[in-house]
């Protein structure tokens, strides 16, 4: 089968003399060369949304390219479309530039003036390589074979509920005892996971929602790892963004966690998009956070409701989770089970704001105090849900390590 080439440069010349190149390459089959970094992208996300094996096999970028710098840009495909092995060709060899090319993503380096044997021993190579990974990857649209995890999706019955802070705190449990954890902040226009974890970072899940196939390489590029162990995935730091992670990008991306990580916990906020329905959807469990106010309940009334109309979930397949619950409210845990119809958390969480406000402001919930009544519940209720080890509390430290007294899950 030839080997489809795509070569990306914007000095007409360069490109003009690259593609005679190539096409004299055995086997090769030269595509129309494309001219700036835009017309690139465009291209692979039009291929791939046909079809995976609509990709070409090797993309060779010359370094006068723009407007995104050539590195910037290989990284950029590298990420989006991990089936197309990519090429540079620079005038720089140098070990340093090659290193930087090889951490960007690329599979070689050609250097100028171009050689034919150089060329073609590198365009083969990559070739191969990518023929390779086609072949592990198989029906590009499917998921990666692997354990699955438990899925659990937190969703706040209105704003201002708790759920983040629910999601975080089970996810911390989750990891501190002893399993492999991944959080996703689905919440895409206003997501605080990183607020609360005081996070600096580059990638989101926008960055895969145009990708066909989420392989391992490209989930790991991805997630940011926290000092707690957590792979983060977080939502996009520019809210707009959020639009393009749609049902289908969704359904594709909490398969690829399942696959790779013992748990996972989604943070789907208090408004119900198509990424957060699909989350919701295909969840082993569902929680809907509420306060008990008279407000907040007739908002997850709604919400159950709504889940239910639209065939999201069952009533009785949603756990409602009460937090800020004090015990001379009138609205109690059971009162609420009883107007929403759901199931109900065994553990509520108590009204203790001011254990919260130090870490909650510094943006270090991580750090919150294993003696804190808010802490202790929640990793109750990740015990509840499965996520931790029963009868387990934290250690009365923050999470930077695992906490005492729990135990690694048997294999």
């Amino acid at each position: 089968m030839p080997t489809r080439i795509l070569p990306a440069g914007a000095d007409p010349d360069a490109v003009r003399s690259l593609t005679t190149l190539l096409s004299q390459l055995p086997d090769a089959e030269p595509q129309p060369p494309v001219t700036d970094s835009t017309q690139l992208v465009d291209t692979l996300a039009r291929l791939a949304a046909e079809s995976v094996e609509e990709l070409p096999e090797v993309v060779v970028v010359h370094e006068r390219i723009g407007p995104v710098p050539a590195l910037e840009l290989i990284r950029e495909v590298a990420l989006r479309f991990p089936a197309a092995g990519v090429v540079l060709v620079t005038s720089d060899a140098s070990p340093g530039l090659f290193a930087a090319a090889m951490d960007s993503g690329a599979r070689g380096l050609v250097g100028l003036p171009l050689s034919y044997e150089e060329l073609a021993g590198r365009v083969q190579a990559v070739a191969q390589w990518s023929a390779g990974v086609r072949r592990h990857l198989g029906h590009g649209a499917e998921t990666p074979a692997g354990p699955g995890g438990t899925v659990v999706t937190v969703s706040g019955a209105k704003g201002g509920v708790g759920a983040t802070l629910t999601a975080v705190q089970l996810a911390l449990a989750a990891q501190a005892s002893g399993r492999a954890t991944a959080l996703v902040d689905l919440d895409l226009q206003s997501g605080d996971v990183a607020s609360y974890l005081d996070v600096q970072f580059r990638r989101s899940v926008a960055d895969l929602a145009a990708i066909t196939d989420i392989s391992p390489r490209v989930l790991a590029d991805a997630v940011f790892r926290h000092d707690t162990g957590l792979a983060l995935l977080l939502a996009p730091a520019e809210g707009e963004r959020g639009e393009e992670v749609t049902e289908r990008a969704a359904r594709q991306l909490v398969g690829a966690l399942r696959s790779r990580y013992e748990a996972v916990v989604v943070d789907c906020g208090a408004q119900l998009g198509g990424a957060g329905a699909a989350a919701v959807e295909t969840a082993d469990t569902a929680l809907l956070v509420t306060t008990p106010d008279v407000i907040a309940v007739r908002a997850a009334k709604r919400t159950v409701r709504m889940w239910d109309r639209l065939q999201i979930r069952k009533a009785e397949e949603t756990t409602v989770v009460v937090n800020r619950h004090t015990r001379g409210t009138e609205i109690q845990p059971a009162l609420v089970q009883r107007i929403t119809g759901t199931a109900l958390a065994r553990t509520a969480v108590p009204a203790a704001y001011k254990e919260l406000q130090g870490v909650v402001d510094a943006g270090r919930l991580h750090e919150l105090d294993g003696r804190s009544t808010v802490r202790q519940a929640l990793w109750a209720l990740a015990a509840e849900l499965g996520l931790a080890e029963e009868g387990q509390q934290p250690s009365h430290r923050g999470t930077g390590r695992v906490a005492a007294g729990f135990r690694r899950r048997k294999e």
